[in-house]
């Protein structure tokens, strides 16, 4: 089999660049996880060993709503929700509100070679001790002075900022990483904090196939309001249609427009066997950098009237 040019996307989110230390801050971090994680691909790592250290990566990031930096929930513990899919195998694995741990991908990708593959707050945790995995504490000081505010004012906000310094911002916080490898394996992984201040049980698409799917023939992630992206089953939507027969950049149209008729606010990125990158969102941004086997790109600029956008 010839060797395939790998390819690589990635997001931190879909909140404000301005709190999140500006453009060319979230920029250079991007770019940076953007430059390490193709390494591994272009040295011959899989699809799945680079969406599990681009996740590692962004979810070490205090700046992103993921791992360290994750938002509190109402009684201001933090809850971190994750998935890993590999597309070859179509093997969904994930970790629904766990606490404790530095990185909760790193239980999703433990759990892909599990018959129980999908395992909430109490299994989570339970696995997270099985495993000897260090005892983590992800909270940041950003993070407990902003629930703390919040608490002052009787939580009328009803919602946490997720970005890294006050905004009306809110509910749009993940991270994601969808990787093409050299023998043309997909896998998409995404990893979040939540969206601040919900009802303790509140799970997260992160954890599902809405937010995070992959098959042979593309794979997606996403960000923003999970519960309009359960409601739109985004991530299995835009895959599916690429698996029938439209082009990426025709499935993240369609699927963007639909989105946007029914008022929905999120992003998504995405890539397919042929090596196509492509991104979509009805909210104002999506924080997103690639690597088209050729050159770093990214989404910091892009015009935020536009629906969807691809590179090959």
């Amino acid at each position: 089999m010839t060797p395939i040019q790998p390819k690589l996307i990635l997001h931190g989110g879909a909140s404000s660049l301005a709190d999140k230390g500006g453009l060319e801050s979230v920029r250079h971090s991007l770019h940076d996880i953007v430059q390490e994680v193709y390494q591994l691909l272009e040295n011959g790592g899989t699809a799945v060993d680079a969406v599990v250290l681009g996740c590692q990566r962004l979810e070490d990031e205090p700046r992103f709503n993921a791992g360290t930096g994750s938002v509190l929930q109402s009684d201001g513990q933090v809850r971190m929700s994750a998935s890993l899919m590999d597309g070859i195998t179509q093997t969904f694995s994930g970790v629904i509100n766990v606490s404790r741990v530095k990185n909760p991908i790193e239980l999703a990708k433990f759990l892909q070679t599990q018959s129980d593959r999908i395992l909430s707050d109490l299994g989570s945790s339970e696995l997270a001790r099985e495993l000897q995995m260090p005892i983590y504490d992800p909270l940041t000081e950003f993070r407990a002075l902003e629930w703390i505010e919040e608490w002052k004012d009787n939580f009328q906000s009803k919602m946490g900022r997720l970005i890294a310094q006050p905004s009306p911002e809110a509910r749009r916080g993940t991270i994601g990483v969808v990787a093409l490898d050299s023998q043309g394996n997909i896998a998409a992984g995404t990893s979040t904090g939540g969206k601040g201040l919900e009802r303790i049980g509140r799970v997260s698409d992160s954890a599902m196939p809405a937010g995070n799917y992959a098959n042979p023939h593309a794979g997606v992630s996403c960000t923003g309001i999970g519960e309009d992206i359960v409601n739109e089953c985004l991530a299995a939507r835009i895959v599916i249609r690429v698996t029938d027969g439209l082009s990426l950049p025709d499935a993240m149209e369609k699927s963007m427009k639909e989105s946007q008729t029914n008022q929905r606010d999120f992003g998504a990125i995405a890539l397919d066997h042929t090596g196509v990158l492509s991104w979509g969102k009805t909210c104002e941004i999506i924080l997103a950098a690639y690597h088209n086997g050729a050159t770093i790109g990214d989404t910091l600029e892009w015009d935020p009237h536009e629906l969807m956008g691809y590179c090959r």
